[in-house]
């Protein structure tokens, strides 16, 4: 069974505009505990095709207890997926029925946290680069159309690609994540 949502959308001005509706819910959940909340993942980047999902990471001081966030988020309609194995960050998703979201519980400082929100703002700073990371995701979409693992696996190497470009460029600039979105 194909998931309805593995497609790639053109950019869509909305995108913005539904995480600043999730974000405000998600901020006012869990208050304090969310040191930030951040639109990342492709649809946080003007102009970038996307899997219409919005990514959100929210970065903690850590993961653990996960009762610190969980109950707050599930209130807010967000279930937790005790089954994902990347061990450094906590995952959520939407209620069945609902829009897909995907929230990223990160602890702050991590290399995860900082990873996701150097690639959002090299892709917002180079569009050139943007649109190589959507002309890929789109070849491998028509290579995987219904194997989203494999999907997922194969653009790891021009995602790397580009965080050796955004590496360097980060250094020429100083960057260091500036403000959250919440």
């Amino acid at each position: 069974m194909t998931d309805h949502t593995f497609y790639l959308a053109p950019y869509d001005p909305d995108w913005k505009r539904e995480f600043v509706e999730l974000g405000a819910r998600i901020k006012h959940a869990l208050g304090d505990t969310a040191l930030r909340v951040d639109h990342i993942g492709s649809t946080s980047v003007a102009g970038l095709a996307a899997k219409p999902i919005i990514d959100i990471q929210v970065s903690v001081a850590s993961l653990e207890p996960v009762e610190l966030y969980k109950p707050q988020m599930e209130a807010i309609g967000f279930i937790h997926r005790a089954d994902n194995e990347e061990l450094t960050k906590r995952y959520f998703r939407e209620s069945p029925g609902g829009k897909r979201v995907h929230i990223h519980i990160r602890e702050k400082g991590s290399f995860g946290e900082q990873f996701a929100l150097l690639f959002r703002d090299y892709l917002r700073e180079h569009p050139d680069e943007g649109q190589i990371y959507a002309a890929e995701k789109q070849r491998l979409m028509l290579l995987y159309p219904n194997e989203r693992q494999k999907y997922v696996e194969e653009k790891e190497p021009v995602i790397w690609e580009i965080m050796r470009r955004a590496s360097r460029w980060s250094q020429r600039v100083g960057w260091k994540p500036g403000p959250a979105d919440f």
